[in-house]
């Protein structure tokens, strides 16, 4: 495959899991819902209910970022080198998650669960958010330039440049949180749907149903929010030579231009208010989860797709428009992406094998009686 192929599959690649981690963001959604809890029992199925599915998370964040690290290294090195302050957050909000679960009920806490939920609930509200507010400024624009000439330079080799708040300034522009914020409230959607898909209890199912009256309507304004702040931003574009400049509606030409991309951007949005709207409708169902999901994968690569195809700037500075990265100026060699594309042959049977693991797992629902029966240090 060529250079320009192999480029673009790469992006592929990463929308593909980017997308699958923002639909198992649902497990932080559920961690910022624990304090919703009637009970301390109730509470303990809904942690058991996501224990069991955190690590499929976590280690999908880390198949992202190392894919990221490998195919596209110059935004590895600008965002992680740069930005560090907003990264050292999202790495702290998803190590106290890992201690949590690790330490909540096993013998020796002497902190009591109570402390662990609350870092359950720290991760589940700033994970999505500060994750959300990443993908807004890939979207909106970071205040960095980049020189390649540095790396010759032995005493300060960093080719990127930030300011003072190293990636802070991105949490404090207001579309950068309003895409944050929309990502933690599908997150809290899709873990209601969830919730009442994987634990039979019906007293659990009835209040999450409330909740999803809530969040649902709460994702579905900040959706249309966002959806709205894309469409209207400037985006950069890149010609062959390799100069840049500010366009206006520049995702929205991409969508336009993309015609494929915007069926895909429907049916996705159809597939995520069908599964919604039947849960609510319908007492009795309880697969809406899989519907949510699967418009939620189609809905986040199609922004993935606009966002690095059709020429465009994925990562912008809007400081200066030549800084911008994109998937010419920034890839790995034409070497490194022929050997990893032989590797990435081995993505579907990884996918498989999560299909497998997570239906065994799910095989038999969650019960109240479950967690009586089950021994403490078995629990989360």
């Amino acid at each position: 495959m060529t250079y320009y192929i192999l480029q673009n599959y790469w992006w592929l690649i990463i929308s593909v899991l980017g997308a699958l981690l923002v639909f198992l963001l649902f497990v932080q959604g559920g961690q910022s819902m624990l304090v919703c809890a009637r009970d301390q029992e109730q509470r303990t199925l809904m942690v058991n209910s996501l224990g069991r599915k955190w690590e499929f998370t976590f280690t999908t964040l880390v198949t992202f970022g190392g894919a990221f690290f490998a195919s596209f290294p110059l935004f590895y090195s600008t965002s992680f080198g740069g930005a560090y302050w907003l990264w050292m957050l999202i790495l702290f909000s998803f190590v106290v998650q890992a201690v949590s679960y690790e330490y909540r009920t096993k013998g020796g806490n002497v902190y009591g669960t109570r402390c662990f939920d609350t870092l359950l609930l720290v991760n589940g509200v700033l994970g999505p958010v500060l994750l959300g507010v990443v993908v807004g400024s890939m979207f909106f624009g970071n205040e960095f330039t980049v020189t390649k000439s540095k790396v010759l330079d032995v005493a300060n080799s960093a080719i990127s440049t930030w300011g003072a708040g190293h990636g802070l300034e991105a949490i404090a522009c207001w579309k950068n949180l309003v895409f944050g914020f929309m990502v933690l409230m599908l997150a809290r959607t899709l873990a209601s749907l969830y919730f009442i898909n994987n634990i039979d209890d019906e007293q659990l199912r009835s209040s999450q149903r409330r909740h999803l009256w809530v969040n649902g309507l709460a994702f579905v304004v900040l959706f249309l929010a966002t959806l709205a702040l894309i469409l209207t931003a400037q985006g950069v574009e890149t010609d062959d030579t390799g100069n840049a400049r500010w366009v206006d509606y520049k995702y929205l030409h991409n969508y336009l231009d993309m015609w494929w991309n915007l069926v895909l951007l429907a049916a996705g949005v159809v597939a995520v208010l069908w599964g919604i709207g039947k849960t609510l409708a319908v007492k009795s169902y309880t697969g809406g989860i899989w519907w949510a999901g699967l418009g939620t994968v189609a809905v986040v690569l199609t922004l993935f797709f606009t966002l690095g195809y059709n020429d465009t700037a994925y990562y912008p500075s809007i400081i200066d428009a030549n800084s911008s990265l994109s998937l010419r100026n920034s890839s790995s060699s034409l070497f490194t992406l022929e050997v990893m594309s032989w590797v990435s042959v081995l993505v579907p049977f990884v996918l498989a094998y999560i299909f497998y693991a997570w239906h065994s797992i799910d095989h038999v629902k969650i019960t109240r009686d479950e967690m009586h029966d089950t021994d403490p240090d078995d629990k989360y």
